[in-house]
């Protein structure tokens, strides 16, 4: 024995495996010399060592697990002494002569094993014996290890169905009760083990519990595996008996694991149909017990159970599974009024993916269980506990998943009341979710209705939900939150005007309360949404049912031009002007000419009194004559007028190359191809000549300015222009007028003023080429061409 004092515990261990070696070492000696009396001495000796009380679980599991090897060899001499004529009877009479009750009791289980294994005397008689016999030793932690040793030595020789060691008709509940009452036995010395030594080593002491644990636990997975245990035996029996011990040591680690071992050790079709006795166990438990967890575990694994095969899905009908889920859910919130939200939510949010899996057509059953949630979630407010909003989350992704349909999912009157406990940014990250969820299944919503219902789930992102938009909104995440609020917008549709028209009316009522940050995103593809409904009622007459509240392109255009004018007021110009003109595009093709004239009234308005910047001015400028270039719908009056603002729009720019690039495109506006009364050739003489004399200019402003000409490259654009609208048929762009600009841009590039540039040099270059081709094609063409004299 170890001497008492205050010792380290390392040297308690090693003075303690001194002892166990030292006293192993004789018994070896005696084994090989078959000494049977000096075997049981010194194995008791060594077993003695197991006596103390000094170490900690851990310690002492590494003393024991050196004397359960020394055992083994010990039973196997036991085993060769009996074949050799010792009656194993007399065998476990002498053994019981060891001095000490705990070394005593070793060697009587591994006696017993050679016992039961002689099938001389049943296998319920000794092992029943052996049960008793160990309520000798109280001690917590030296009770456990015996009882481990128990159950270790005897869990394959239990009298169990098919065993060799099977005996009558209640074999296997003699093996059972075995068990059992080991179990029983096991679980109250690790429960009595908190009470051991001082309060304040209490944290340490359940610590080392926990990690005993599976000491206790092996009882109940050994009773899974008895053969015999049906149904019946599992119903009347086992889980009773199991649960009543659970219950009653009102212990919380002790009823988290052990209720965590029942759902994990026995099988998936016991439980389903014992669900009314297991669930009744939970609000019995201790109001500490991490209950949410077990219990999300119970339906995690009947969820699999129900996923591996639909054969046994009325087996889930059969025992009203969610109903009686459903209730003790309930019961167990109702049990632990402390239980924080999380826990409630966490429980609820298993039970919704138990529905969706084992009934994932009862859209009612899913919808009770969020409204359960409202319920418990009401009065709280907007959740702070980061991982409950997570949970929240979790809860509501569940259906999107399972359905991949929001439209089925917004047939769940409680999601939206859900969505009200998210903070603001959890909220947009849900609705990001169910964006994705659309965009990934395609998901066509096609009616005002459910379009009504997305945008009041998805309003964390189409407005600002705490008021004002936070300075610390992270500028990337925003611009890919609205952009996929926009590529949503563009997926909804329908065949039918009228309701599409519904739809708009909808989308538009929503993105408009959205705030000046998030219009620049919303507003176009809504503008798109509508141009395409325009051109699906371009070919239909006007009001083709004669209602008056038909949907018509007019009305549309109407709508448009308010919604457009929102942007202008952000302000976000340069987007606007581009719908404007957009929108008269479309109103061109209806051949509705005031509603183009309109539009091209407000984007005039729009350049003058908003777009102040050169560079936008420029862009704008090239804008505004290709959308004119291509109407048609104008009258001259109409057209005179547009044109001439345009003209004078682009002599105003600010520099000189600007102004010249604008004045020649302006020449496009009197000469359209395949209009036949769009054909003025003077006037685009005249835009020519102008430009020519503004280039001219910019040539003499460089050179006062900088002591040389600049470069040619304008003079060779508009010779560029000049040979396109020769080639076109233009009668007063003449041979004469060609060479002289070529004569012209020749004696500039030779100057000594002028500024060498290889990329002009080149262009004109490639300018003189493409007249020396025209003319080797030949034929009409090449005719034109031909008094054209270059010299390249």
């Amino acid at each position: 024995m170890i001497a008492d004092g205050v010792e380290d515990e390392e040297k308690w261990l090693a003075a303690g495996i001194a002892g166990l070696q030292q006293n192993a070492f004789y018994m070896h000696r005696a084994l090989d010399s078959n000494n049977l009396r000096d075997a049981l001495k010194y194995s008791a000796q060594m077993l003695s060592e197991l006596r103390t009380s000094r170490l900690s679980p851990h310690k002492y599991y590494e003393l024991y697990m050196r004397s359960f090897d020394e055992l083994r060899k010990l039973e196997m001499f036991f085993k060769e002494e009996t074949r050799r004529g010792c009656s194993v009877i007399d065998l476990y009479e002498l053994v019981q002569h060891a001095g000490n009750i705990l070394p005593r009791l070793y060697l009587l289980c591994t006696v017993g094993s050679v016992y039961i294994k002689s099938k001389e005397a049943p296998s319920k008689d000794v092992l029943k014996d052996l049960v008793e016999m160990c309520r000798g030793v109280q001690h917590p932690v030296r009770g456990l290890f015996l009882r481990s040793y128990l159950a270790q030595v005897s869990r394959d020789k239990l009298p169990d169905i098919g065993s060799e060691y099977e005996g009558d008709a209640d074999t296997v509940v003699d093996a059972v009760e075995f068990v059992l009452q080991n179990f029983t036995e096991m679980n109250k010395l690790w429960v009595r083990m908190q009470h051991q030594g001082p309060a304040r080593e209490k944290e340490k002491r359940e610590k080392e519990r926990s990690e005993l644990r599976d000491l206790v636990g092996k009882n109940l997975h050994v009773l899974s595996q008895i053969e015999g245990v049906d149904l019946d035996m599992y119903k009347d029996t086992v889980l009773p008996r199991v649960l009543e011990q659970v219950v009653n040591c009102k212990d919380e680690l002790a009823q988290y694991y052990l209720m965590d071992c029942i759902i994990q050790v026995f099988p998936d079709e016991y439980h389903l149909q014992t669900l009314d006795v297991l669930l009744g166990a939970f609000p019995q438990l201790q109001p500490t017990v991490d209950i949410k967890t077990v219990l999300s575990r119970l339906m995690e694994r009947l969820s699999n159970y129900a996923a591996l095969s639909a054969d046994v899905l009325p087996e889930f009908l059969q025992v009203e599974a969610f109903s009686k889920l459903n209730n003790a859910i309930g019961k167990v919130i109702e049990a632990q009024p402390d239980m924080p939200i999380l826990g409630v939510i966490t429980l609820y949010s298993s039970l919704l993916t138990f529905t969706l899996h084992v009934h994932p057509d009862r859209l009612d059953y899913a919808d009770q269980v969020l409204g359960a949630c409202v319920r418990q979630l009401s009065g709280k407010g907007k959740l702070e506990d980061n991982k409950a909003t997570k949970q929240i989350v979790a809860l509501l992704s569940a259906p999107l998943e399972k359905y991949n349909d929001i439209v089925t999912t917004l047939k769940l009157s409680n999601y939206p009341c859900v969505m009200e406990y998210l903070d603001s940014e959890t909220n947009k990250v849900m609705a990001a979710v169910i964006i994705q969820s659309i965009m990934k299944n395609k998901t066509r919503i096609s009616t005002a209705d459910r379009v009504e219902a997305l945008f009041e789930l998805i309003k964390g992102l189409l407005k600002d939900l705490d008021g004002t938009l936070g300075d610390e909104v992270d500028e990337d995440d925003f611009k890919e939150e609205q952009n996929s609020v926009a590529r949503l917008i563009q997926m909804l549709y329908n065949d039918d005007p009228e309701e599409m028209f519904k739809i708009i009316c909808t989308v538009r009522k929503h993105i408009l309360a959205g705030g000046p940050k998030r219009l620049p995103f919303t507003v176009p593809p809504l503008v798109f949404s509508s141009l395409k409904l325009v051109r699906q009622l371009q070919g239909l007459e006007e009001n083709p049912f004669g209602e008056e509240e038909s949907t018509t392109p007019k009305k549309i255009f109407q709508l448009l031009n308010q919604t457009v004018e929102t942007l202008s007021n952000i302000p976000a110009p340069e987007l606007a002007l581009r719908l404007y003109f957009q929108c008269a595009e479309a109103a061109n093709d209806c051949d509705l000419e005031p509603v183009a004239y309109e539009f091209f009234t407000q984007a005039y308005i729009l350049y003058e009194e908003e777009i102040s910047d050169s560079r936008a001015q420029v862009t704008a400028i090239h804008l505004i004559i290709g959308t004119l270039q291509r109407m048609h719908v104008f009258g001259v009056e109409n057209r005179d007028t547009l044109t001439h603002k345009a003209t004078g729009y682009s002599a105003k720019l600010l520099k000189k190359p600007d102004q010249c690039r604008a004045v020649y495109a302006c020449s496009h506006l009197f000469w359209v191809d395949d209009q036949d009364n769009m054909k003025d050739g003077e006037r685009v003489l005249l835009c020519l000549k102008r430009a020519l004399r503004i280039a001219n200019a910019a040539q003499q402003m460089s050179n006062a300015a900088r002591g040389s000409s600049g470069s040619v490259t304008l003079f060779v654009e508009i010779l560029n222009k000049y040979l396109y609208f020769f080639e076109k048929g233009n009668p007063q762009i003449t041979v004469a007028a060609i060479l002289s600009l070529i004569e012209l841009i020749t004696t500039e590039m030779q100057s000594d003023t002028s500024t060498p540039d290889p990329a002009a040099d080149a262009f004109f270059a490639s300018t003189l080429r493409y007249i020396e081709f025209q003319k080797q094609k030949g034929g009409a063409i090449g005719e034109k061409y031909e008094p054209v004299k270059v010299t390249a």
